[in-house]
Parts: structure tokens; C-alpha cells; sequence
């Protein structure tokens, strides 16, 4: 595990809401260090209960003034790493109760809805045709889940890299992954 990402101050930040304005942290966080990187899972967990077991670690955080009682920080996790299929990844993954929800940042290229239907059924093979397309674009997508069940992604295309997308409905097959390793375990 390491450092919780670095918190913006308030007035930078997504209105108070608090998933918003972790996976707006994490976007952030993560574009720092450029594109072509790995999938990167990330603990959300309770900014207050995190500065009581952690006082030691208040300065890399917005001041306390600034922090809603229900602010979350991101805590990347470092031994994660994901496979050939990341919904299976993420599948092996329980959290903690003392998480209260879960983000990953990922990166994929896609095409255009008109050249879709070019896409070979091979997986090997589309993702091939993907990678070398001419009207190929790459996609970081954050996503981020609580237990309470809210979601929220944000999407960033490197062609346009000023412009970031967000919205509930942005990753529904993320959100349902992600949602999945929150589940209480089975006794």
C-alpha cells in the first residue's frame, strides 16, 4: 500500500461530493504520471478515520477546515496487477470493512462506432486491429464505487487532454466489477 493521493484544496474539488471528488483526486494523481500505464486499483477510505490511525500523514492532505465529515481519500494499492482480463483481477479482490468503497484507473484504446463492425471476433486478432487502426484513440477511465452504492467515472481522451468526461453511467461494466469486490464476504 502506498501514500494516499494528494488532496486538491475545496474550491478545486467536485462540490462537496465525495466520491466525485476522490476519482477527480485519483485522475489527477494518476495523469501526473503520463500515459501508457498500468490498470491502478485504488482503497477508498474515510479521510477523518484515516488521520486519527495516521496523524503523521495530515500534511499531505487538505487542511482539516477544508475536509467534509464524510471526505474520502484514495489509497493506491501497489501489489496490485492485472492480467489479460481485468474483470477477473478484480474479481479476487475483497476489501476490508474500514474501506468504504473502491476506484481503478485504467487505460484502453478504442475505435469509432462506424469502424466497430471491422472489429474481428478473435479477441487476439481485434485487439490487434484496435492497437494498429489509423482512427485509433487511447482512453484513461477512473472509476470509482462505495458500499453505500454510488458511482462515478471520468474520462480522459490524450487527443484532447484539457477535456475530462464524468458521469454515473460512464463504465456500467466497471462499476459492476468494482461493486462486486465491496460484497461482504460469504462465512
Amino acid at each position: 500500500m502506498s501514500e494516499p493521493t494528494k488532496r486538491e484544496p475545496r474550491e478545486d474539488r467536485a462540490g462537496g461530493d465525495p466520491l466525485v471528488s476522490a476519482v477527480l483526486d485519483i485522475e489527477r494523481h494518476v495523469g501526473h504520471a503520463g500515459w501508457d500505464q498500468p490498470a491502478r486499483l485504488f482503497a477508498l477510505v474515510s479521510t477523518r478515520a484515516l488521520l486519527d490511525a495516521e496523524p503523521s500523514i495530515a500534511a499531505q492532505l487538505a487542511p482539516a477546515s477544508e475536509l467534509n465529515d464524510d471526505a474520502l481519500t484514495a489509497v493506491e494499492q501497489d501489489e496490485f496487477r492485472s492480467g489479460d482480463d481485468l474483470v477477473d483481477d478484480l474479481a479476487r479482490i475483497a476489501w476490508p470493512p474500514a474501506v468504504e468503497g473502491c476506484a481503478l484507473a485504467v487505460e484502453r484504446l478504442f475505435v469509432p462506432p462506424a469502424v466497430e463492425q471491422d472489429i474481428p471476433d478473435d479477441p487476439g486478432e481485434a485487439a490487434d486491429f484496435v492497437a494498429h487502426h489509423p482512427q485509433r484513440q487511447d482512453i484513461r477511465v477512473v472509476v470509482g464505487v462505495t458500499r453505500a452504492g454510488a458511482a462515478h467515472g471520468l474520462a480522459r481522451l490524450k487527443e484532447h487532454p484539457d477535456e475530462l468526461l464524468g458521469g454515473t453511467e460512464l463504465a456500467p461494466g466497471l462499476v459492476r466489477a468494482l461493486a462486486r469486490t465491496l460484497s461482504p464476504l460469504e462465512q
